[in-house]
């Protein structure tokens, strides 16, 4: 019996260290898409990765949590429409101050962003396989 995709948001696709987003915010692209500014680097894996920052400036407690728990649900339901050929990237999310949206904008907005990114990324570092 097939199972179907899993949708579980492991450790694994999480970028927790604060080496790796600073590897993210020095060495990466930027893009954003509405109210989501995402930096984003190759990160040498198979899949991709989410890290999140959301800064206080974009509302109180409950507000942030909502956006984020919207945002990780996004990354999870996505995850498999990501670039990982030939690595992955590692996907570090900020907000600007916005009324919170639905799941299927942010959604949207992140899939534009981490495109950009990507297109980015490879005309950064002008090779073919995009790495620099």
């Amino acid at each position: 019996m097939d199972a179907g995709p899993d949708y579980r948001f492991p450790r694994k696709y999480r970028v927790i260290h604060a080496r790796h987003f600073a590897v993210v915010f020095d060495g990466g692209v930027r893009a954003t898409a509405g109210p989501l500014v995402v930096w984003g680097a190759p990160n040498q894996l198979s899949h991709c990765r989410l890290g999140l920052a959301i800064s206080r400036r974009v509302g109180t407690a409950p507000v942030r949590n909502r956006i984020r728990r919207l945002i990780r649900e996004s990354f999870r339901l996505m995850r498999d429409d990501l670039p990982r050929e030939p690595q992955g990237y590692d996907v570090v999310v900020s907000a600007r101050r916005h009324e919170p949206m639905t799941l299927d904008e942010y959604r949207a907005a992140l899939a534009r962003a981490v495109q950009a990114v990507e297109r980015r990324w490879h005309e950064k570092s002008n090779t073919p396989n995009g790495r620099p």
